[in-house]
């Protein structure tokens, strides 16, 4: 699928907060970004952010907004394709059924939905979904959580209720049981995001029942299942940005996606006519997800050698 690169000159909204980034007059690829949280949030939505501020302004013209309602998000997508930009791309679960539906009306530009393709629905060759493999992603988590516990008692911090929630439960709790025999999962779906003592409960109710490792999956709602974590001193893995300053001393590692990079290779991918879209692209477990502590990879003074070893055998083997 081929885009027509277009120069677009209006790009701000009265109805949301959209910015421009880069008004290069020289730019030949447009990109647009849509994001339902803040791009100051410390995870999912600044990851995205800052793959779009590091695209070069002398090739693309770049354009973004943040903090999108449910209600607002096929409105403000739709601005964007009628203002002709080459690309759009939607950073969440809420964008799956709206790119099939919208983008057949925009044959000429290209639509990403970073979240898997709705079931049953035919998708348009000119949009591309992303598989974070978050069924494989919770399995290599739990094998990590397995080892590190001492109690055989294990927890999750969820944050909406949704099948990205869900699965990285049920891949924790599987990897978890398939690592140490016997080792309990627990998880508590907060049903929000955005909401630190929400997670703060959350990780306390279930450290008040044995768990010694908590993870979350809950963005600012998981920022305070972290700090409970710190409280209660049991270990932590953090989620989607380097947690590492919340809790330097109970941090194991934090999963951060690698937004900014998936950003970026998509952008590349039509800057280059090599966008392919009508399926899901299936990325390398590494390549969508980033081990990180600080400067370094994981905590040494929580994770032996040998325990961050066998998780990584286990990561490897994930195909």
């Amino acid at each position: 699928m081929t885009v027509l690169k277009k120069t677009v000159q209006t790009l701000c909204y009265s109805t949301v907060a959209a910015c421009v980034l880069s008004a290069a007059a020289a730019a030949e690829t447009s990109v647009a970004l849509v994001l339902p949280g803040s791009i100051g949030d410390g995870g999912w939505n600044q990851g995205a952010y800052v793959g779009l501020t590091m695209l070069d302004e002398s090739e693309f013209k770049v354009a973004f907004s943040e903090n999108v309602s449910q209600a607002d998000i096929p409105s403000v997508v739709q601005g964007y394709a009628d203002d002709g930009f080459d690309l759009i791309i939607g950073h969440g679960f809420q964008f799956g059924s709206l790119m099939a539906e919208l983008a057949p009306e925009y044959p000429d530009q290209a639509f990403f939905a970073t979240t898997s393709a709705p079931g049953d629905t035919e998708i348009p060759e000119n949009t591309l979904y992303l598989d974070y493999r978050y069924p494989d992603l919770g399995y290599a988590v739990g094998v990590l959580a397995a080892l590190l516990s001492d109690s055989g008692k294990i927890g999750v911090v969820g944050g909406g209720d949704n099948p990205t929630t869900q699965n990285l439960a049920t891949g924790y709790a599987d990897g978890a049981a398939k690592t140490v025999d016997g080792t309990t999962s627990y998880s508590i779906v907060t049903g929000d995001y955005n909401d630190a003592a929400k997670g703060r409960e959350a990780a306390t109710t279930m450290i008040g029942n044995g768990a010694d490792v908590i993870w979350h999956s809950a963005d600012i709602t998981g920022i305070g299942a972290v700090s409970a974590a710190a409280a209660q001193k049991v270990t932590a893995i953090g989620m989607f940005s380097d947690q590492t300053e919340q809790a330097p001393e109970v941090l194991a590692t934090s999963l951060n996606p690698n937004n900014t990079g998936i950003v970026q290779a998509v952008a590349g991918m039509v800057a280059k006519d090599s966008f392919e879209g009508g399926t899901t692209w299936v990325p390398d477990l590494g390549m969508v997800w980033l081990t990180v502590y600080g400067d370094g990879s994981y905590n040494p003074a929580i994770v032996s050698d040998a325990d961050w070893e066998t998780f990584k055998k286990a990561w490897s083997a994930i195909k």
